[in-house]
Order: structure tokens, then C-alpha cells, then sequence
């Protein structure tokens, strides 16, 4: 009978020891992240120029953050900050920037990151024959390589906003530095990557055609995600067939009108604003009609910018008249038709047409001589195939032959786009979104100098005060005169109707529930939600604090 009650004590003992272990660690035990996961991104247009130096549209970019590291990077906070260069230190005069390379980094191949690979990547962006769309950011820039890891930057005048360019990616000199500059554009290298960043290419997938449809991305340092998957859709519409069947769990790229219509029970929306304006720019060279400073602004008036807003981005965007942000300048907008009726708003802009004297024909179209001919009132609208610049493109159709305008509007894939109609200024009016920077400069959109490509001055616009205003704000040091700078270009831009501005979208991000991603704050474009996704997991374990810390 002792021994039955010694036994029975025993495990008594053991399960009160079991459920005390079991209460304590429901108690004290936190969720840590783990490894495993797999991000299945989406993107929509096939990769061409994966390439820090070349890469502008978003499928490029996307892949380029994710493959590619910079001197400096941004971190969730939305600051600036060192990644592969061990300090930056800026010159009393502003003039000079001094870089220090971190010894530690390499790219894919195994190859060392030196000065020597900064100093290249750089030069080759500001070799004219490159064309490089980041030319306009390193023009008049000495760089100097003054050991194998250090270097200096010398800018003519000083100029703040020149440290934000330090997040461009470096380019290995012993893969590039090889080819001549006229042949870097079709180099195998474009689209078989090698660079420092994240994730290194471990497969590349092609179609029949052999165009890129996809790459399978492998971690390069400490990450606990297991890898990256990469899919490139020809639109929008198989795009959301993908994420809808769970063939990918992530994308930037849905949109807007479709995002209401997903299960929200499994996915997290990110929307964070990014700085970028849509407009329609205009190339005036190529329509006489478009000369009449009144036309082109009864075109704008007659814009529905909230419709616009809310049935082509869902809500996820500002309307604006602006050439700025104007929430980000806290410059006050001079327009008073923003908010009116798109019946009121079509009267105004008839009545502008007529006191400039337009005249309507019998088929409804406006006419007025010009340079002793008769011109009609017509657009050609060329822009992107996207589902965006679809939908946008056919309201503002709609609002201006509604006016008693011709239009007819064009799309072009991405790639073909910027090729056949930006590079070449091929076009009377273009549908299309500036990338502005974090500090909103707009020298490369508005400078003169900028007109011709590779400048991004895309309605060739010259005005030497707003030139002026410009170059003051690129020197000043004085926060109250750069403001009011921006103000008098804003203010001169909206008089004289280079462009009609739309909006300004949000960056929106859906992704699924199960992956747990940084804060994305204070970004320069879509891509930089990428910068730290060395942070990101899919999966938890539980640990007590102990045994967490250095995890």
C-alpha cells in the first residue's frame, strides 16, 4: 500500500512539474521569428534591364532592390543609413563627400566590393553614351578612389538632397568594365544578374520565346525568409488571376478596383505614399493647337480628378493641379476648380475655348486659325497598356470629348513606351508618373538643360526663371528660400500649362497575412519596400527571453 501511494505521489509530482513548466511558458515564452517561407512576388511587364544603372520600369527596379545593394539604404523608420559603406562624411562646404567601403562585403560571385566597384558604377551613370535615366542626378560630379576602399565625391556647389543618390546599386567593375559602353544595354548580364544585395539569383525561368517569366532567389547572408520567388505577368488582368488562385502571395502591382474585391480575411494591405505625380504632359512641338496656352488649360480644366481618384485608384491617392506635392511643401494651391462639378467644370473650360477664340464646327470639334491654318482641337494621348493608365486615359477621353475635343488615345507596353515615344519625344500628350525623389527635387523634370534624352524634362519646357529657381534651390542652405523657390515654379509651371497634373498616388502593398514585414515609411519609390526585407519572416517559434535575445 506505501509503495502504491509513493508511486501515485511521484506522478503527481511529474504532471504539477508538467503543468507548472507548461503555465510558465504560456507565460514567459515569446514569439520569435523563425526560418521558412517562401515570398512569391508578382509584378507585372518582363525584366529587360535588371540593372542599377539602366533599370526604369517598375518590374526592373523591383528586381534590381532585391538583387543589388547601395552605399546607403532606408531603414523602417524611413532615415537614411550606411549599408555596404562603413561612414559618409560630408565637408564643412558641402562639396566633398568621403566614403568608406565595408571590408566585409562581396558580390554573388564571390568576388570583393571595393572602391574601385563604387567608383564605376558611378562613372558609367554619367557616361552620356549610357543614357542612363540617373544621369540627370551625377552630372558635374568628380569622383575620386583613393585606396581600395575609400573614395571621395566632389560636387561643384553644394547641393543636400546629392546624398539620396547613395542608394543606387553597385555594379561589379570586373563583370561590366569589359564591355564597351554601346553594348552594356544588350549584354547578357541585364538579365543574369550579379550583384551584392539579399538574394542572389539561383534560377532563371523563360518561356517558349525565351523571355524571362520568372527567378527563383536564394538568401546571401542571414535572412529567414527560405528564398524569393519571382513572377512577371504580361498585364494586369493575369496578374490578379495569379494572386486570386494563390499562385503568388504578394504584389505591388494589383490594382486599386480590384483590391475591394479580395478575400481580406488572408491578406494585409500596405498603402504608404510615395513621391510621384501623374500627369499628362504635353510635347507642343508636335500640334499646333496645343501652342494656345488656353486650350491646354481648358483641357485641365476639364478634368475629373476625384472621379479619377476614386474609381482608377480606389481611394489610394491625392488629386492635384500642382506640379509639386503640395502637402510635402505646405505650399497652398492657387486652383479653385478642383472641387467643382464636372458639369461646372466643362462650362468654365468652354467658355475659355470661346473668349480664346475657338469656334465649334458642325461635327461639335473646336477650330481656330493658327499660323494662317485652320487647326482642330485634337489629342493624341499616348501612355502604358497598364490597367492604371488604361482606366485613366479613358476618363480623361471621356471629360475632354465631352469639351468638344478629338481624342484618340495610343498605349504601348511598358518597354516600348519608353524606347519609341519618352526617349524620342514622340508624342502630342503623354499619360504618364514622374518619380520625383524623397526631397521632391524637380531640376531633372523641369530644367532646361533636362529636355533632351536622357533628361527627364519629357514636355521639353524651358523657362529661365523657373531654371533659375531651380539651381537656387539645389545650393541654398536656407529652408524658407527653397520653399519659396518651389512656390514661384509651382506658381509660373500652372500658368503657362506644360502638363496637366492628376495626381499623386499611394504605394499600395498587398501581401499575405502570414508574412511579417517592416514598416515602409518615407520611401523614394515602390522599390525601396524592399530595402529591408532582410527583417521579414514567415515563421515564429516559441522562445523564453533567454534563449531569444541573440536570436
Amino acid at each position: 500500500m506505501i509503495d502504491f501511494f509513493l508511486r501515485l505521489l511521484f506522478f503527481a509530482i511529474i504532471a504539477s512539474g508538467i503543468y507548472l513548466i507548461f503555465n510558465l511558458n504560456q507565460q514567459y515564452s515569446v514569439l520569435v521569428p523563425a526560418s521558412g517561407g517562401t515570398l512569391v512576388e508578382g509584378m507585372v511587364g518582363m525584366p529587360r534591364f535588371v540593372n542599377p544603372a539602366l533599370a526604369i520600369t517598375r518590374a526592373d527596379q523591383d528586381t534590381v532592390a532585391l538583387l543589388y545593394s547601395g552605399l546607403m539604404k532606408i531603414d523602417p523608420e524611413g532615415n537614411l543609413v550606411n549599408n555596404i559603406a562603413e561612414s559618409v562624411t560630408i565637408s564643412e562646404d558641402g562639396l566633398t563627400y568621403n566614403i568608406k567601403v565595408r571590408k566585409d562585403q562581396s558580390f554573388h560571385d564571390g568576388t570583393p566590393l571595393t572602391a574601385k566597384d563604387v567608383a564605376f558604377t558611378m562613372e558609367l551613370v554619367k557616361n552620356p553614351e549610357l543614357r542612363s535615366p540617373l544621369r540627370g542626378n551625377w552630372n558635374d560630379v568628380a569622383i575620386e578612389q583613393l585606396n581600395e576602399y575609400e573614395l571621395n565625391i566632389v560636387l561643384k556647389e553644394p547641393y543636400s538632397p546629392f546624398i539620396e543618390n547613395f542608394t543606387l546599386g553597385i555594379m561589379p567593375s570586373h563583370i561590366w568594365s569589359s564591355l564597351p559602353v554601346e553594348q552594356i544595354p544588350f549584354s547578357k548580364w541585364n538579365t543574369e544578374p550579379i550583384g551584392s544585395g539579399p538574394f542572389s539569383v539561383d534560377s532563371i525561368k523563360r518561356n517558349s520565346s525565351g523571355l524571362i517569366t520568372g527567378y527563383d532567389l536564394k538568401p546571401t547572408e542571414e535572412i529567414k525568409l527560405d528564398g524569393v520567388e519571382l513572377k512577371y505577368y504580361q498585364n494586369e488582368e493575369e496578374l490578379v488571376e495569379a494572386f486570386k488562385s494563390k499562385e503568388i502571395n504578394a504584389s505591388a502591382f494589383l490594382p486599386a478596383s480590384e483590391i475591394s474585391n479580395l478575400d481580406k480575411d488572408d491578406i494585409q494591405i500596405i498603402s504608404e505614399p510615395v513621391p510621384k505625380i501623374f500627369g499628362v504632359f504635353f510635347n507642343q512641338n508636335r500640334s499646333p493647337a496645343l501652342r494656345d496656352k488656353n486650350a491646354r488649360e481648358a483641357l485641365n480644366i476639364a478634368i475629373d480628378r476625384d472621379k479619377i481618384v476614386n474609381e482608377v485608384l480606389g481611394g489610394y491617392g491625392v488629386p492635384t493641379k500642382e506640379a509639386v506635392l503640395i502637402q510635402q511643401n505646405s505650399i497652398e494651391s492657387n486652383d479653385t476648380n478642383l472641387t467643382n462639378s464636372s458639369t461646372s467644370s466643362l462650362s468654365i473650360a468652354h467658355d475659355l475655348l470661346v473668349k480664346s477664340g475657338w469656334t465649334q464646327n458642325t461635327a461639335g470639334f473646336w477650330e481656330k486659325e493658327i499660323d494662317k491654318s485652320k487647326e482642330t482641337l485634337s489629342v493624341t494621348i499616348k501612355t502604358s497598356n497598364s490597367a492604371l493608365f488604361d482606366k485613366t486615359a479613358t476618363l480623361i477621353a471621356e471629360d475632354w470629348r465631352k469639351l468638344g475635343v478629338e481624342v484618340q488615345v495610343e498605349q504601348y507596353e511598358q518597354s516600348g513606351l519608353v524606347e519609341s515615344v519618352i526617349r524620342t519625344r514622340d508624342f502630342q500628350a503623354l499619360l504618364f508618373g514622374l518619380d520625383m525623389n524623397r526631397t521632391e527635387d524637380l531640376y531633372p523634370f523641369w530644367h532646361s538643360s533636362q529636355k533632351d534624352d536622357p533628361g527627364l524634362n519629357i514636355s521639353q519646357y524651358t523657362n529661365i526663371n523657373v531654371d533659375r529657381s531651380l539651381e537656387k534651390i539645389r545650393i541654398s542652405k536656407d529652408d524658407n528660400e527653397k520653399r519659396n523657390a518651389v512656390a514661384e515654379i509651382n506658381k509660373i509651371i500652372n500658368q503657362e500649362v506644360p502638363a496637366i497634373f492628376l495626381f499623386t498616388p499611394n504605394m499600395t502593398y498587398v501581401i499575405d497575412k502570414d508574412i511579417t514585414v517592416t514598416s515602409m515609411t518615407k520611401l523614394d519609390r515602390p522599390s525601396d519596400r524592399f530595402m529591408n526585407i532582410s527583417n521579414w519572416y514567415a515563421n515564429t517559434e516559441s522562445l523564453w527571453p533567454i534563449f531569444g535575445k541573440n536570436n
